[in-house]
């Protein structure tokens, strides 16, 4: 199964702090739920992991991430990543990032991704997995910002004296509470309410 998702997000800080979050892998894969970076092989492949939480049990996905494109003059990263569980599930993503300026001194996060989803992960079907990767998503983004804020505080004199901000970093993505919230969203559909 294939899903594309176009995404903008907008991001609290100016271009350059966002550029010094996206451009770092490391600091990238903090940003999403679940995810780690667990091996730099060079400079443009990494092996990692995400975690995912139903209930009580944990889906753990291992892979690899190839940077295809890292592009300081138009703030473009272009990523493959490939992945697979114990049981037999497997998913594989190319995603362009790009960061464009926006009013008041912050930027935009643009994103467009190809998802391919293989096995078990497959069966929820087009219309979950969107409802899943916008979830999934949206919590990326709002870490994003706030880590590219807290990179281009100091630098922007935001204050006078010196703060330490305690580091941001994503939530485990607990699939529980996805399915609750879609529930939700479904009988209050159902009743009228939004």
């Amino acid at each position: 199964m294939e899903v594309v998702l176009d995404k903008q997000y907008p991001v609290a800080s100016g271009v350059d702090a966002a550029w010094a979050i996206l451009s770092d892998m490391n600091e990238l894969a903090t940003c999403m739920p679940g995810a780690q970076i667990t091996e730099k092989v060079d400079d443009k492949n990494y092996k990692g992991s995400v975690r995912v939480k139903v209930g009580p049990a944990v889906a753990a996905f291992a892979g690899t991430i190839e940077v295809l494109t890292l592009d300081p003059a138009s703030r473009t990263l272009k990523m493959m990543g490939k992945g697979a569980d114990k049981a037999g599930s497997s998913a594989s993503m190319e995603l362009t990032a790009r960061l464009l300026p926006a009013a008041d001194g912050q930027c935009t996060l643009d994103g467009h991704a190809e998802v391919i989803v293989n096995g078990k992960f497959a069966q929820f079907g087009g219309r979950m997995m969107t409802s899943v990767s916008d979830m999934i998503l949206a919590q990326f983004a709002d870490v994003f910002s706030q880590k590219a804020l807290a990179r281009q505080g100091p630098a922007a004199g935001a204050s006078g004296g010196a703060t330490t901000a305690a580091p941001v970093v994503a939530k485990e993505f607990n699939a529980l509470g996805l399915v609750w919230a879609m529930i939700r969203k479904f009988f209050a559909g159902l009743f009228g309410k939004k």
